[in-house]
């Protein structure tokens, strides 16, 4: 989507450049393609690695991982859709993700989908997890650019990466002395905590209340995380 023409939609953040890898054929990932595709994509300049992908596999975690610890010290974000099993990550490990040597990847933010629906407000798809999903984004009704010049509406957290991916493109775009670690915690810190509950994903009924199913409690906001960012 090309902003200001009029046609189709705008993007997040107008002096963003979109690097296109190719990482997944027919079917699950690789985790070697997953490696080379991070290590290409820092290799050729991304700032903001976007990844809508996942898997409940880990078949070669190490040679995923030290693409990650290669990204963390280029000083890249990674932005990772959480995936859409309306299951806990806490509970059933998604892959790729942060974990790194013992650790955890300062330099990686997870991704659950939002939509507008205040009691639904947390997707029914959605994964989540106090501890391994940071942050819900806009993932349900998303307008996006297919083949053939053409548009249409998708569902999924793998359209929420992207959301979030372009709020930090925006942060960084203003406040380019920021590190991939600020730009995350304007993203975390700056999100608008959501009072009262919501219904679980993958349940009908049962509710909960949006810290308890991600870290910063709260739904990514553009003018917040640029506020934040400002302080920095």
């Amino acid at each position: 989507g090309k902003r200001g023409n009029n046609i189709g939609m705008d993007g997040v953040c107008d002096a963003a450049q979109i690097m296109v890898v190719r990482v997944v054929p027919d079917g699950d990932e690789r985790d070697k393609d997953v490696a080379n595709g991070i290590i290409y994509a820092v290799d050729n300049g991304a700032q903001i690695i976007n990844m809508s992908f996942g898997k409940g596999t880990n078949w070669y975690k190490p040679c995923v991982d030290s693409a990650v610890a290669y990204a963390l010290r280029k000083g890249v974000l990674l932005v990772h859709a959480a995936g859409n099993d309306g299951a806990n990550n806490d509970k059933v490990a998604k892959y790729p993700n942060d974990s790194l040597n013992g650790g955890f990847a300062s330099n990686w933010i997870e991704i659950g989908a939002s939509q507008i629906d205040a009691k639904h407000l947390a997707t029914s798809f959605s994964n989540y997890g106090v501890a391994n999903v940071d942050v819900f984004s806009p993932g349900r009704d998303i307008y996006s650019s297919i083949p053939n010049n053409q548009y249409a509406y998708f569902n999924g957290t793998s359209m929420a990466a992207p959301c979030a991916a372009g709020v930090a493109a925006l942060v960084w775009s203003r406040y380019p002395h920021l590190t991939a670690q600020q730009v995350k915690a304007c993203l975390m810190d700056g999100s608008v905590p959501v009072k009262g509950k919501v219904i679980l994903p993958g349940t009908d009924k049962q509710k909960v209340k949006l810290k308890d199913i991600c870290v910063s409690g709260g739904l990514v906001n553009a003018k917040k995380a640029l506020e934040m960012a400002a302080t920095l």
